[in-house]
């Protein structure tokens, strides 16, 4: 503390000594330098900064106070400050991607505006995001005598041109304008139809806020009370402005929302608060409400300017509720994929059966692709096509993939997590829930691998045979070592490979949940369902039934489609990156096995066949948690789910399974279902 007395005195007596103010100059640099004395190294622990040596310095030497006292008017006066009110942190457009393109532009290399703007001296003052965080725990008396020594004017004082309070006034005019236009977009009164026959509180307030502004500038004290009602009122239309945009959210449930219109909402609600919080800087009971409102603007100032650039707080709230929306359409899906009874449990057998079919074919033309001589393009072209028919031939059939519930049922499962929180359940029955879906869930999983890998392997087996004997041809006896290889987890990066499907599978089960959404927002049903020429051409019921197997079977198929890209694709871009890139996934994993053991002559040794085992459920395994996990993570953060229930439902499944571990792979009986395992788990 001594050394920083001296410091401070030092630079007093280079700097502000002359009486005659010709050593003071108004570069920033010297108001950044004396700033920089004050700021911690480490904001974490550190104890609150005091004024006080500098206070003492003042007090002691009127000669640095006056001259100070004089550089800092210099600095600030007349300079325009009010797009850092009605801008900072505020999407400026509904582009979602042009903000955060924008917000990483200006983090690394920040916007400088003109030298007569409050915003550009923020910067180079205060240019760490952390400012605002030792700012804030300076004690506020300390403040109040710095404000008091350097004989600052409230923001009251003035209504001229560039004064701080027709800055402050602007800024809450050009926010008001900004929320009426913004609420009155079209898409966004789709979001609410219940306003549409009211009286829109956005103009109620535009109009109220016009009066108060008149009142302030013709008063002579340039401030209102904080009691008034019409000011009071104020807060009236903010609180129903509010609801407005609850509602809208709201809806989305209902009809969908999109990136834009999100964006738009986000940004009314943004403006909404930054009003809330601004709008009593224009009231005053006294005096030192006065002086208050003019520390509390400018350390606002200071803070909306360092956190303008925050991506993460920018992107989280961007894209929550749109996650949200996303993965409720998964969840309503993934309860298609859950067996809840022995009913369930073989229908799921026979549908996993059915897809062990597909795959054992698609196997067999990805062996007979290869051998066409392609270009890597070329390759990636017509193996993403092998994949994306045969899962949308698999899809529409009705048919199951195994791996391809996790992306589905997680999100399911934590919609019922969070139906129990909701709720108000007790930690236990909402935990007791959770585990009881998931043994559902699990053994749907199980039985999915079992159908897959019991059909995909004979069927390529038989399907080369069949060729073999009829035609003479070996299809897989030059490929088979490559085969046998890829399968082994001590000789390939078989697991690493599973787990790029995972991640595949999980972003399948996304893009299935953007195109319900957006289908939704868009009415696509009922402009089908309704279209002139449709119903004009093909009849009334086309269109109808049309409709109805978009609904029902688009976003499937478009997830599928995209999933079958992704593996068709991955190894071909793997080349052109030079890195080791490929997708392995159970069920092919199985009829690529049939394979290598047919166009091995069935002479693979016990050594080899062990391993091809091991590295088929290896792959198994990474293929489930990895899109299981991605799937749950998200459903979590667009839930606002604390992480700290993990552990809770964690141990919870593991209760659940010491307790009724044959659940986990089968069904039990109805009546058992309510009743037995219940009890065991109250006990």
């Amino acid at each position: 503390m001594d050394k920083n007395k001296q410091d401070l005195e030092k630079f007093f007596q280079t700097y502000f000594e002359d009486a005659s103010g010709q050593n003071v100059n108004t570069k920033l640099d010297l108001l950044a330098q004396l700033v920089d004395m004050f700021r911690p190294k480490m904001i974490d622990n550190a104890a609150p900064v005091s004024l006080n040596p500098l206070i003492e310095l003042l007090k002691n030497n009127n000669t640095y106070r006056e001259n100070f006292a004089q550089y800092i008017k210099e600095v600030l006066n007349e300079k325009i400050f009010h797009a850092v009110l009605s801008d900072a942190g505020i999407p400026k457009e509904s582009d979602f991607l042009f903000e955060i393109k924008e917000k990483l532009f200006n983090k690394f290399l920040p916007r400088q505006p003109e030298e007569n703007n409050l915003e550009y001296i923020l910067n180079q003052i205060f240019y760490k995001s952390n400012d605002p965080d030792w700012i804030e725990e300076i004690d506020q008396s300390e403040l109040r005598s710095l404000f008091t020594l350097l004989e600052f004017k409230p923001i009251h004082s003035s209504v001229e041109v560039d004064s701080p309070l027709s800055e402050l006034l602007f800024a809450c005019e050009v926010m008001t304008l900004r929320l009426c236009g913004n609420a009155l977009e079209t898409k966004v009164m789709k979001m609410v139809p219940e306003y549409n026959n009211l009286k829109s509180p956005f103009v109620a307030f535009q109009n109220d806020l016009s009066l108060i502004e008149k009142r302030i500038l013709n008063d002579e004290k340039h401030y209102i009370n904080p009691d008034d009602e019409e000011f009071k009122h104020l807060f009236v239309l903010l609180s129903q402005c509010q609801d407005y945009v609850n509602q809208a959210f709201k809806n989305s449930k209902k009809f969908g929302i999109s990136i834009r219109v999100n964006q738009s909402l986000i940004r009314i609600r943004r403006q909404l608060i930054r009003l809330e919080v601004t709008l009593p800087l224009l009231t005053a009971a006294n005096e030192n409400d006065l002086r208050e409102n003019t520390i509390n603007l400018g350390k606002r100032l200071i803070k909306l300017n360092c956190h303008k650039n925050k991506i993460k707080t920018f992107f989280d709230e961007g894209t929550r509720l749109l996650s949200y929306e996303i993965t409720e359409q998964t969840a309503k899906t993934g309860e298609h994929y859950i067996t809840k009874n022995r009913t369930d449990y073989f229908k799921m057998l026979l549908t996993s059966i059915g897809g062990g079919l597909v795959v054992g074919l698609m196997c067999v033309s990805k062996i007979l692709l290869s051998k066409w001589e392609l270009s890597s393009f070329g390759e990636a072209f017509f193996y993403s096509m092998n994949y994306s028919i045969g899962f949308i031939i698999l899809y529409l059939l009705g048919f199951t993939l195994a791996t391809k519930q996790p992306a589905m049922t997680a999100s399911t499962l934590i919609s019922a997590l969070d139906k129990g929180m909701k709720n108000g359940d007790s930690k236990p029955t909402k935990h007791k829930a959770f585990a009881k879906l998931f043994s559902e869930v699990f053994r749907s999983q199980i039985v999915a691998f079992m159908g897959n890998l019991i059909m995909a392997f004979p069927v390529a087996m038989l399907v080369v045979y069949l060729v073999d004997l009829n035609m003479d041809y070996n299809i897989p006896e030059a490929k088979w070592e490559e085969l046998i290889k890829n399968l082994n987890p001590t000789k390939s990066l078989a697991v690493l490979h599973a787990a790029i499907a995972g991640v595949f599978l999980f972003l399948s089960g996304i893009i299935a949940g953007v195109i319900a959404n957006r289908n939704k927002f868009n009415n696509i049903y009922s402009r089908i369902g309704k279209h002139p020429f449709l119903k004009k051409k093909f009849g009334k019921k086309f269109p109808l039934w049309l409709a109805q197997f978009i609904e029902n079977k688009w976003a499937g198929i478009m997830s599928n489609f995209w999933f079958g890209v992704f593996m068709g694709s991955t190894a071909s871009i793997g080349i052109f990156l030079g890195l080791n890139l490929d997708i392995r996934h159970i069920a092919f994993s199985s009829g690529n096995f049939a394979l290598g053991m047919y166009g091995a002559g069935f002479t693979l040794s016990a050594d080899m066949i062990i391993w091809s085992l091991i590295g088929i459920f290896s792959i198994g395994f990474m293929n489930f948690w990895v899109s299981f996990g991605l799937s749950i993570f998200l459903a979590f953060r667009t839930r606002r789910i604390p992480l700290s229930e993990f552990k809770a439902i964690a141990l919870s499944v593991f209760t659940y399974f010491l307790n009724s571990p044959s659940v986990f792979v089968w069904p039990p009986k109805e009546e058992q279902e309510e009743e037995d395992i219940k009890t065991k788990l109250n006990e």
